[in-house]
């Protein structure tokens, strides 16, 4: 099977996939032949990329999803089994950062959200996808993890404790749901210049500074690049990787051995 092909027949779902990782997950995909549901909190960037992959012959739809909401991810779940038929890979990419700084000055609602989005959002995503997928005879779900979950940076203490619990879950629900032919696993990127790193770090343009001191602690002396880690989704998302679940992935340049 080409590489265009390799999703043939298959409907993924992205959540997060209107910017970042999540476009380049999508978009990737959707070019190797799976139809895409696009899922956002932001309508215009979901939209855009929905359209985006439409334009280029590909079946894809946007549908607006906070992940923190139980009746929006059912929703979405809904949607895709209505519009498609079914869901065979989840891709729970959603994620949310705290402005980088002291773990005791973080306030409590921001303490929230980002538990709310990064760990609640991963659970709700699995539970509304998992019967589906049952009745299908299995599927992939892969989640976007991080690095930090590993190899911890000061400042977003809290963002890299969502992330551990998201590797722990990966875990258990790899051999909770082997007997069902559902296979998970995680990606573990590091920092990328995208707008999510942005905001963790309240900026509109990543200033040279942070870039360099970044890019200093990883062996591969760059950033990761969103098409890096939607490589990774679509090899843990492929037949090559039926005999891998429960591995979260390092998409580090090597940050997480040096």
């Amino acid at each position: 099977m080409n590489a265009s092909s390799r999703f043939a027949g298959k409907t993924a779902i992205v959540t997060g996939a209107g910017s970042g990782f999540g476009r380049a997950i999508a978009s990737r995909l959707a070019a190797e032949g799976a139809a895409v549901v696009v899922a956002d909190v932001n309508t215009g960037n979901g939209q855009a990329v929905a359209d985006s992959l439409v334009d280029t012959g590909a079946k894809a739809l946007f549908q607006h999803t906070d992940v923190s909401d139980a009746h929006a991810v059912e929703a979405l779940i809904q949607r895709t089994v209505d519009a498609f038929g079914g869901v065979d890979i989840l891709v729970n990419n959603a994620g949310f950062s705290h402005l980088s700084g002291p773990a005791w000055e973080l306030s409590e609602d921001e303490y929230d959200r980002v538990f709310a989005t990064n760990t609640k959002g991963v659970w709700l995503g699995c539970k509304y996808a998992i019967p589906v997928m049952q009745r299908g005879g299995g599927g992939v779900i892969i989640n976007t993890a991080s690095i930090g979950a590993v190899a911890p940076r000061p400042g977003v203490t809290v963002y890299n404790a969502t992330k551990g619990a998201v590797m722990t879950m990966t875990r258990g629900l790899a051999v909770e749901l082997a007997r069902y032919n559902i296979r998970v696993n995680a990606v573990n990127p590091v920092a990328a210049d995208t707008g999510f790193m942005k905001s963790a770090l309240g900026t509109d343009e990543l200033p040279d500074a942070n870039r360099a001191a970044l890019i200093k602690g990883i062996p591969l002396r760059r950033l990761t690049e969103p098409e890096d880690v939607a490589a990774s989704v679509c090899f843990l998302a492929s037949e090559e990787a039926s005999f891998l679940t429960g591995v979260c992935l390092p998409v580090d340049g090597g940050r997480s051995i040096s």
